[in-house]
This record gives structure tokens, sequence and C-alpha cells, in this order.
């Protein structure tokens, strides 16, 4: 397995994320920042950041497949989040367990990082997922 995911007894817990990943492999896949659209490019779940969350997954789960990757292989996420009160930690984490088990999402993930922002590109993104691969 190219990726080891840990917490030191020694780092804060628990948490949803594993606070260290190991990447043994020798190719690194960087999907851009995805956000809830379709093919087509229209918004998917307008005003709900559980859907976009998960829609949002399951685009960077296209790309890490496009380059033969998974998120068994993912060593970092990270997530911008539009307007982001501690109150929407709920909305995020359904996002997150919507689509966890069928695009294989490791639980805890792997490291990630959450970044609230004013605003993304568009009115309507309310979030949007980048994440690092490795692969042998």
């Amino acid at each position: 397995m190219t990726v080891h995911l840990f917490s030191p007894a020694s780092m804060v817990g628990p948490t949803p994320y594993h606070h260290v990943a190991i990447g043994t492999g020798t190719r690194q896949v960087h999907v851009a920042g995805q956000v809830a659209a379709g093919l087509d490019g229209r918004p998917v779940d307008p005003d709900d950041l559980a859907g976009q969350v998960a829609q949002a997954l399951v685009s960077t789960a296209s790309g890490l497949e496009a380059a033969g990757a998974t998120f068994q292989d993912v060593v970092r996420l990270t997530f911008y989040v539009a307007r982001w009160t501690p109150d929407k930690m709920g909305a995020f984490l359904a996002g997150i367990e919507t689509v966890a088990a069928r695009l294989q999402i490791p639980q805890p993930m792997p490291p990630s990082s959450l970044i609230g922002v004013e605003s993304l590109f568009e009115p309507h993104v309310l979030v949007e997922v980048e994440a690092t691969a490795v692969l042998d």
C-alpha cells in the first residue's frame, strides 16, 4: 500500500480525519478544486451544503479515477467552505457520510483541512475540494 494514515497519541483526538499520511509511491496526483456541478456545468444542490459536499467528493473521485487513483491513495484533502460558521459542521459531515462508503473514503479520512472563506468563484458554490494522492 502506498499510503499509511495514522494519528499519533501525542496529537489531539478524536477527529474525523487522520493527522498524518505517509505516501511511499513515486507518482503524485493533484485534483484541482472540485465543486457541486454536473457534467454540463450547472449547479447541483444550490443552498444545500451537505449535497454540495457530497457532489464535490463524487467529482473528486472522478478525477482520481481518471489518474488511476482512488480515495485509498489520497494523502491530503482540503475543503474550502463559503461563509463558514461552526454550526455548519453537521451538514458538512453529513455530506461526507452520504458518499463515504460508496467512494471508499477512509474513515477517519486522510489528513484534511477545512478552510472558511468569504466566497468562492460563484455565489451558489458553497464548497470546493482539492485532493492530493500518491501512486506507485
